[in-house]
C-alpha cells in the first residue's frame, strides 16, 4: 500500500499523535529544569523521555507512512514553538506583586527560561533529527519488502539521534565550552539515545503490530514525495 495515495480515517492515529506531542512538550519542559546523572551518563531532564519520541516516529513511519508522519512532524514542531513562545512571553509579562515575593522571576527563569539560542538548536535539531529518521526508515521498509523491522528501527535512530543531537549541541553551546567537553557531551547523549531505541525494539515490535491489525494498514511508501514541506497527502 502506497501512503502516499491514501487517506482514511484511523482509529488510533489521534491517541499516537497526542502522545507523540506530549513527548516532545515534556521534553523541553524537563531539558531546563535538571541536569541528571544516570550511571556513566550526565544528562537534561528532557533527554530521559526525548528518545521516545523517535520510537513514536518510527511507529507513525512503519504504520502509516512517511506522509503521515510528516504531518505528525509539524504539528509536533508547531506545539514545541509555540510552548517556547508562550514561555518567553509569560516571562515578559509584569508578575503579580505577592507571588513574585513568595515565588519570584528568578525561580520561573531558572526552571523555565531558556536563551534564544537553546530555543534555536532545540527546533532545528529535532526537524532535522525526525526528518531525517522518517526518510530512512521509509526507504528501508521498500529496500527490504518489509522485513527485518529492527533493522529500519535501528537503523533510522542511528541517522536521525546523530543529526538532532549534533545539531543540537552545536548550536546550543559551540563557543561556550571547550571542543572535549562538546564533543563528550554529544557522544554520552547519543549513546543513551540508541541505547533506549535498541532497548525498546521489543516494545516497538508489538505496538507496530497491534496497529497494523487493529488499523488494518500497513503504508508503503513507494512513490511518496519525501519533500518535508509537501503538506498534502493525495488522494486515490
Amino acid at each position: 500500500m502506497n501512503a502516499a495515495h491514501s487517506i482514511r480515517p484511523y482509529r488510533y492515529l489521534d491517541l499516537v499523535l497526542g502522545l507523540f506531542v506530549a513527548v516532545l512538550i515534556i521534553s523541553n519542559l524537563t531539558s531546563s529544569a535538571k541536569i541528571v546523572v544516570l550511571g556513566p551518563f550526565t544528562f537534561d531532564g528532557g533527554t530521559l523521555l526525548f528518545p521516545l519520541s523517535y520510537i513514536f516516529g518510527d511507529v507513525l513511519t512503519e504504520v502509516y507512512g512517511y506522509s503521515t508522519s510528516r504531518r505528525v512532524i509539524w504539528i509536533g514542531f508547531l506545539a514545541t514553538a509555540l510552548f517556547s513562545l508562550t514561555v518567553w512571553l509569560v516571562g515578559l509579562l509584569p508578575a503579580e506583586a505577592e507571588w513574585a515575593e513568595r515565588v519570584g522571576m528568578e525561580a520561573y527563569n531558572a526552571i523555565l527560561g531558556s536563551t534564544p539560542r537553546i530555543v534555536l538548536a532545540s527546533l532545528l535539531a529535532y526537524w532535522a533529527g525526525a526528518f531525517s529518521n522518517a526518510f530512512v526508515l521509509a526507504r528501508l521498509k521498500v529496500a527490504t519488502e518489509g522485513r527485518w523491522l529492527w533493522t529500519r528501527t535501528i537503523s533510522s535512530t542511528v541517522v536521525g539521534q546523530a543529526v538532532d543531537t549534533g545539531l543540537f549541541v552545536l548550536i546550543a553551546f559551540a563557543g561556550t565550552m571547550g571542543s572535549d567537553l562538546l564533543w563528550s557531551i554529544i557522544a554520552s547523549n547519543y549513546a543513551f539515545k540508541v541505547g533506549v531505541e535498541a532497548l525498546f525494539t521489543p516494545i516497538t515490535y508489538a505496538i507496530v503490530g497491534w496497529l497494523k491489525r487493529g488499523e488494518g494498514v500497513d503504508c508503503f511508501d513507494t512513490y511518496t514525495d519525501f519533500n518535508p514541506f509537501r503538506l498534502a497527502v493525495k488522494r486515490s
